[in-house]
């Protein structure tokens, strides 16, 4: 899975994608549109629960969790219509799980605003409108063509018709599709159409350097609206954000202390944005690697098993699972076995976040 930055132009998301994924390409011109191609980079999702297990198993190695991120260049008032390229940028945006949109909340008179001054809200719906005068769109083109199937006797058909007109009805009261109820069925029946105001979204508001905790009165508008619409918000100064990357171990650790902060808050934006995408990690643990691994909120057992290896979900048998609590007061697997705390799980069990697994299959 994969999000997606976006935001208007001038408002720091190249900065941040750089910050995020160790880029060394050109600082970005000051002026809207020097992104036109997606630039893609792979980040690793900070989890202090690795180094708890490291320090116990002694492993070779530590593998984090990863999350693919996608730079998208700005979107501007019309996009929908065209404007800035808008069609181009707005199919990258189709193509990502989720929405992480950069919010300017710093003055800076040397930055241009597209919109001439700074205005968080603003932004804000600007881009909303635009994902949601793009989903009208595509939903209003497909719509034709899915009622004469359905007439046609096709039932994925019928569906499809069902699914575009209750998205339209939502859409045409100016209200994303993110919190809309739709039937299971309805949902997978237009679920190829990739809508953009159905994916969920993560507001970073990018700071000021006297900020760094978001307490202006620009953030805390954010803070309200994210709340209204079940979204969360991370305060990031990308500008410094770049500077703290760009350090050894011990000047960063010097530099969060001099700023501050605990750490960085790029570690924060990358773990909220797993939260984002409906992920969690479980963990594998051995003399050879500690590993975090991907699944969905909700997965099975088998389906964790498959994300190590397809043949693990195919001939699952069981799961034998720990938690880290237990090996911090046990000490050891062994410990944990002798001491009645390893649990046997079959092919309903629903994973948990920290999880700690060895999967037995036959294939």
């Amino acid at each position: 899975m994969e999000a997606g930055i976006v935001g208007l132009p001038n408002v720091g998301k190249s900065t941040l994608f750089n910050a995020l994924t160790g880029s060394q390409s050109a600082q970005a011109a000051n002026y809207p549109f020097c992104t036109i191609d997606p630039n893609e980079g792979i980040i690793s999702v900070p989890d202090n629960r690795l180094d708890r297990i490291a320090k116990l198993v002694n492993p070779q190695k530590v593998i984090p969790a990863m999350l693919k991120l996608v730079d998208i260049a700005g979107i501007v008032k019309g996009a929908s219509e065209g404007q800035g390229l808008g069609n181009k940028f707005l199919s990258h945006i189709r193509e990502v799980d989720a929405i992480l949109q950069v919010v300017r909340c710093f003055i800076d008179p040397d930055v241009t605003h597209v919109g001439g001054k700074v205005d968080p809200l603003s932004d804000i719906e600007t881009i909303e409108m635009e994902l949601m005068f793009s989903d009208i769109q595509t939903l209003e083109n497909a719509l034709p063509k899915a009622e004469r199937a359905g007439r046609g006797g096709d039932k994925e058909a019928k569906l499809r018709v069902s699914g575009i007109q209750t998205c339209l009805e939502q859409l045409n009261k100016y209200l994303p599709l993110r919190k809309i109820k739709m039937d299971e069925a309805e949902a997978k029946a237009i679920a190829s159409f990739g809508l953009m105001t159905a994916k969920p979204i993560l507001y970073i508001a990018n700071v000021d350097e006297n900020d760094l905790q978001g307490t202006s009165d620009l953030v805390s508008k954010i803070r309200d609206y994210a709340e209204k619409v079940g979204a969360q918000v991370v305060p990031v100064c990308a500008k410094l954000e770049a500077e703290i990357a760009e350090l050894d171990d011990p000047d960063r650790s010097e530099m969060l202390a001099a700023v501050g902060l605990e750490q960085p808050a790029l570690q924060v934006v990358a773990q909220r944005a797993y939260q984002t995408l409906g992920l969690q990690s479980y963990f594998t643990a051995g003399e050879k690697e500690v590993r975090a691994w991907t699944v969905p909120v909700g997965a099975t057992a088998p389906q964790g098993a498959g994300v190590i290896h397809s043949d693990f979900e195919r001939g699952f048998i069981r799961c034998e699972v720990f938690s880290l609590d237990d090996l911090e007061k046990y000490g050891s697997e062994k410990e944990i076995r002798l001491a009645g705390k390893l649990r046997t799980e079959g092919k309903t069990y629903i994973m948990q976040d920290g999880d700690i697994c060895h999967f037995l299959f036959n294939v």
